[in-house]
């Protein structure tokens, strides 16, 4: 379980916790057992948001400006090995959970996509490999960080538990 911890102002001005509890839009996926994904804040403009704007997002790719937090745990390869891993399942649970994100999913690459985001990654635990064009990869620890520039990619844990990171994705133009 991710905690998530969210401060604002009461009305007589003074700095308040407003919640402090698992993100309301946490999910443990049915059909790629290890795999969780909790959005933990969205932002839509350069303002304070008022609301926890949580649990109406649309689309877990930012538009230029906007924020997206959230952790994902990644299990291990031999998830998706067993005999009983259900592909297409997989697929139809992540087009429901990560609207604009599952999409960009290559079909014929499983896990590699491009978004047009700048992404900061942080490994909270768990080991995972960052897998880029042409087999360039970098194996990443608790504590490392990444910074993903808008590059195609996927996540790969080839370990024997899961990996978890946080991320933080802002929108960008598309440099394409």
């Amino acid at each position: 379980m991710v905690r998530r911890v969210v401060t604002g102002v009461d009305q007589q001005g003074k700095p308040v916790i407003v919640s402090d509890s698992e993100p309301p839009v946490t999910r443990q996926y049915t059909h790629t057992p290890g795999f969780a994904r909790s959005l933990v804040w969205s932002t839509t403009a350069p303002a304070v948001p008022s609301a926890d704007p949580t649990e109406s997002l649309k689309s877990y790719v930012p538009a230029p400006g906007e924020t997206i937090a959230l952790t994902v745990t990644f299990p291990p390869a031999s998830v998706y090995a067993a005999p009983d891993w259900d592909p297409a399942a997989a697929a139809a649970e992540q087009l429901e959970a990560t609207p604009g994100l599952a999409e960009l999913f290559e079909p014929d690459n499983p896990g590699m996509h491009t978004t047009p985001t700048v992404d900061y990654g942080v490994v909270l635990s768990g080991e995972i490999v960052l897998d880029l064009d042409d087999g360039e990869t970098a194996v990443l620890e608790p504590g490392d960080l990444v910074v993903q520039n808008g590059t195609r990619h996927a996540w790969r844990n080839a370990g024997t538990e899961p990996a978890t990171l946080f991320f933080v994705l802002m929108g960008s133009r598309d440099t394409a």
